[in-house]
C-alpha cells in the first residue's frame, strides 16, 4: 500500500505556497511512476473524503478541486479503480464535529463533550476505512492511499506500507513553519501567549 500525504492548495494562497504545492504533486507523480515499475501497477486507489467508486469518484474528486485528482486520473488510466474509502453519513458526521472543534468553545464542558464525540466518530471512520482497504486489496496487489498527515490509521499486519515522501514535502513543511504566526511575547519577554497555550494543552 503506497501512502501519499494530502497537500491541499487554495486559490487565495500565496504564490510561494502554491508553487511548492505544485512541485510536491509533480514529485509525487514521478515517485509513483518509479514505484509502479518496481512493485507493480496500482490496482486500487483510496482517497480521503471519497465515498463513491469508479468514474463517479473521479468526478467527485475533481469537484473538490484537489490537485491529487490529476494523479488519481493518471493511475486509473493505467487500470486502477477508485474504491469508496468513506461511508457518506459517517464522513459527514466527522466533518461536522471537525468544524465545531476548529471554532473553539467558551465552555470547557462543551469542549470536552464535542472532543469525545469527535474522537468517537474518527475512530469509527478509521475502522471503516481500514475495513474497506483490507476487503478490496488482494494479496500481491498494489494499492494507493491519499490521506492527510497524522491520519491515525492502523494498518493490518498483512499490508506492507510504503510512504511516498518526495523532497518537496519537507520544503513545504519548512515554508509553513517559517510563515506560521509567532506567539505573542510580553514586554518583559515572559510570553503570556505561550503560557495560555500550555494551559490549553493541560486542560
Amino acid at each position: 500500500l503506497l501512502v501519499v500525504s494530502l497537500v491541499l492548495g487554495h486559490p487565495s494562497a500565496p504564490a510561494e505556497y502554491s508553487e511548492r504545492v505544485e512541485r510536491y504533486w509533480s514529485q509525487v507523480d514521478d515517485q509513483l511512476t518509479k514505484l509502479a515499475a518496481r512493485l507493480g501497477t496500482v490496482r486500487h486507489v483510496y482517497h480521503e473524503s471519497i465515498w463513491e467508486t469508479g468514474e463517479a469518484a473521479l468526478d467527485l474528486l475533481q469537484k473538490m478541486g484537489s490537485r491529487s485528482h490529476e494523479v488519481v486520473r493518471k493511475v486509473c488510466a493505467d487500470g486502477a479503480v477508485v474504491e469508496a474509502l468513506e461511508e457518506l453519513e459517517l464522513a459527514a458526521e466527522l466533518s461536522d464535529w471537525e468544524r465545531f472543534v476548529l471554532q473553539g468553545f467558551a465552555s470547557s464542558k462543551v469542549a470536552d463533550l464535542v472532543r469525545d464525540l469527535y474522537t468517537g466518530a474518527l475512530k469509527q471512520r478509521n475502522e471503516h476505512a481500514i475495513g474497506v482497504i483490507d476487503a478490496t486489496l488482494g494479496e500481491d496487489e498494489v494499492g494507493l492511499l491519499f490521506v492527510r498527515e497524522g491520519h491515525g490509521l492502523q494498518f493490518p499486519a498483512n499490508i506492507e506500507v510504503f510512504s511516498v515522501v518526495p523532497p518537496a514535502f519537507d520544503e513545504l513543511q519548512r515554508w509553513l513553519r517559517d510563515h506560521s504566526p509567532r506567539p505573542a511575547v510580553d514586554e518583559d519577554g515572559s510570553g503570556t501567549a505561550g503560557e495560555a497555550g500550555a494551559k490549553e494543552e493541560a486542560d
